[in-house]
């Protein structure tokens, strides 16, 4: 009897309500309001202050395509890749010998990397620009001599100061590299008859190159902008084309940030570069490549369409 009635009551029981849709209230973050403002307010602040300055802004449009400037934008750029061509070539040699079982080369490499790391660039430019006060020739034998005046120009100075300052830097990131390839590729080569430089080239380099290339860039980067140093040897790169145009213009400040907003372009377009090259070699060393800008931009903005939608 009990039972029928509990099967009873179990057929006349009204059916039970399906799920219902969650609705989803965004969480508020109120700190990153306040923050918002308060940077606002700040970056307000700067440009009325740099608003009230007789700063006359109409002569930056005015040289910024000077053929000057653009020559010593050309100067600049020059000066980069010839500096980190010698210091890319030279940080290479300098890693092998520092890894080198041989304890003179070895030791070299570290006296060098100990002193270059340990000066500043500056230092290096002005001490070159000034040899010519202790050595009056220069005297290579039969190969050259010549007077040292003559044979120290500017370009060489930067050269020889940046280029052999960023070998020592490079160095210590090609050394990075190197090692943190795993030493069973190196002796799987080895076991296979290759010789050691042939390692280097064909299994160690290649690898190391997911390590060697992101500090690398900003190395590039960084050369750019030390290039300006150079204007104290009398080398007319960009900065020193601007103070020379700013001294005869009467617009010294001015050609300044002339100078400030070339380097923002050069670097931003370096940047740029060395985000795809990074994304080139991270393929196979990662689940999903970094997105492009581009495909960030989609995301957010289809993040954001989500959002609205789920609000609504």
């Amino acid at each position: 009897m009990t039972a029928d009635m509990e099967k009873a009551g179990a057929v006349d029981a009204p059916p039970t309500a399906g799920p219902q849709a969650i609705k989803a209230i965004p969480v508020r973050h109120f700190g990153r309001y306040v923050a918002a403002v308060v940077a606002v307010a700040l970056l307000a602040s700067i440009v009325y202050a740099f608003s009230q300055g007789k700063i006359n802004w109409g002569a930056i449009p005015d040289f910024f395509f000077d053929h000057r400037i653009i020559h010593g934008v050309g100067q600049t750029l020059l000066l980069t890749v010839l500096s980190m061509v010698i210091g890319v070539v030279g940080g290479i040699v300098l890693a092998v010998m520092r890894l080198s079982k041989n304890p003179v080369t070895a030791s070299i490499s570290w006296f060098y990397i100990w002193f270059f790391r340990g000066t500043p660039v500056l230092v290096q430019l002005m001490v070159w620009f000034n040899l010519g006060l202790v050595f009056q020739y220069i005297n290579l034998g039969p190969i050259y001599k010549d007077y040292w005046s003559s044979f120290m120009t500017p370009l060489l100075t930067a050269l020889l100061g940046l280029g052999l300052n960023e070998a020592a830097y490079m160095a210590e990131i090609c050394r990075a590299g190197l090692l943190a390839v795993d030493e069973g590729q190196t002796e799987a080569a080895q076991a296979l008859g290759m010789s050691h430089a042939k390692t280097l080239r064909r299994i160690v380099v290649p690898q190391a190159m997911r390590v060697i290339v992101p500090p690398t860039g900003n190395e590039v980067i960084n050369m750019l902008k030390t290039t300006s140093l150079v204007a104290a040897v009398q080398f007319y790169e960009l900065l020193r084309t601007a103070q020379d145009i700013g001294q005869t213009s009467g617009a010294a400040v001015e050609m300044l940030f002339l100078a400030a907003a070339w380097y923002l372009v050069l670097t931003t377009i370096f940047s740029i570069g060395q985000f795809y090259l990074e994304r080139y070699y991270a393929r196979g060393s990662s689940r999903s490549l970094p997105l492009t800008p581009l495909q960030r931009v989609r995301a957010n903005l289809a993040s954001f369409s989500n959002r609205s939608g789920v609000s609504a």
